[in-house]
């Protein structure tokens, strides 16, 4: 049976960039690490974070020492800044990108729906930041509990 699904580099994408709002050290993370602790492919994953520093959503810093690092806070960087990083626009179907590349657009009964879902897609993938699929501090943190 086949499913309409992510890609794999949407998933390693997302993986890659929840793995860093993780740390709160500051201190960049290697590809190595990131691959190794989200098991993505280490090669694929150098392809993906190049995407993601061109769409200025993650920083690169050089030397023994560097690695990668958010480029804004977790909570300014949505799911769909993410996907349009690494795979462009997002759409649900053809007829409702801004060229509306389809031949029988005019006779079409369910172009009204693909609009509503690709507006509801949109909507709640910007919506969600990284920020809403972190832990709460007191998960990481029992003791900081409030009483």
């Amino acid at each position: 049976m086949s499913v309409m699904q992510v890609s794999r580099k949407v998933d390693y994408a997302l993986r890659a960039v929840i793995y860093l709002s993780l740390q709160n050290d500051g201190r960049p993370v290697p590809v190595s690490e990131i691959a190794s602790q989200r098991r993505i492919p280490q090669k694929f994953l150098e392809k993906i974070i190049t995407n993601l520093i061109r769409a200025d959503l993650v920083h690169s810093h050089r030397g023994a020492h560097g690695g990668y690092t958010l480029a804004r806070h977790p909570e300014l960087i949505s799911f769909r800044d993410v996907i349009e990083a690494v795979e462009g626009p997002i759409s649900l179907n053809a007829c409702v990108t801004e060229r509306r590349d389809c031949s029988v657009l005019s006779s079409c009964n369910m172009q009204r729906i693909w609009q509503e879902g690709q507006r509801r897609m949109l909507e709640y993938f910007s919506g969600t930041t990284l920020a809403d699929v972190l832990p709460s501090p007191a998960v990481n943190n029992p003791q900081k509990v409030a009483v």
